[in-house]
């Protein structure tokens, strides 16, 4: 890491979710009203003989995903059909996450993409229906990176 000092940043450098975006294999979702994607790892527990505190070894990542989706298209109803064919649904997704103050843009694609859980339907009075979607994926790319000037 460099010895730069960061300076404080401004209010509108902070990065609002509200310009962030999906594609679902190349097609663009503007209902989407939430997405993450994150990687967890698995890590096996090592402890060396003399040492009181333990270590650990990664072992291998577990890619997963989720998108909250507002209601406009029985989205879930192709991917229900070729689940219930025993059909293994997979897509690739791109998030795209910027913001006008701040300036930078982080995009990345999420590939061998899987569903876990789809939201067949969901409802209460009163409110705005949405779609729950989540899964896992196997490779990340990052298409674009907002960089650290301290890196």
């Amino acid at each position: 890491m460099s010895k730069s000092n960061r300076s404080k940043p401004s209010a509108g450098q902070l990065i609002s979710g509200t310009h962030g975006i999906i594609w679902i294999n190349g097609l663009k979702c503007y209902e989407v009203s939430k997405f993450e994607a994150k990687l967890s790892a698995d890590r096996e527990e090592v402890q060396f003989a003399g040492e009181m505190v333990k270590d650990s070894k990664l072992m291998a990542l577990s890619g997963e995903w989720s998108a909250t989706i507002k209601k406009i298209y029985s989205y879930a109803k192709k991917i229900a059909e070729k689940f219930m064919r025993g059909e293994d649904v997979r897509v690739t997704l791109i998030g795209k996450l910027e913001d006008p103050d701040n300036g930078g843009i982080e995009k990345i694609q999420l590939s061998n993409c899987w569903f876990d859980e789809v939201t067949l339907q969901s409802f209460e009075g009163g409110n705005i229906c949405e779609d729950e979607l989540s899964g896992g994926f196997t490779d990340i790319s990052y298409l674009n990176d907002i960089s650290d000037p301290c890196d």
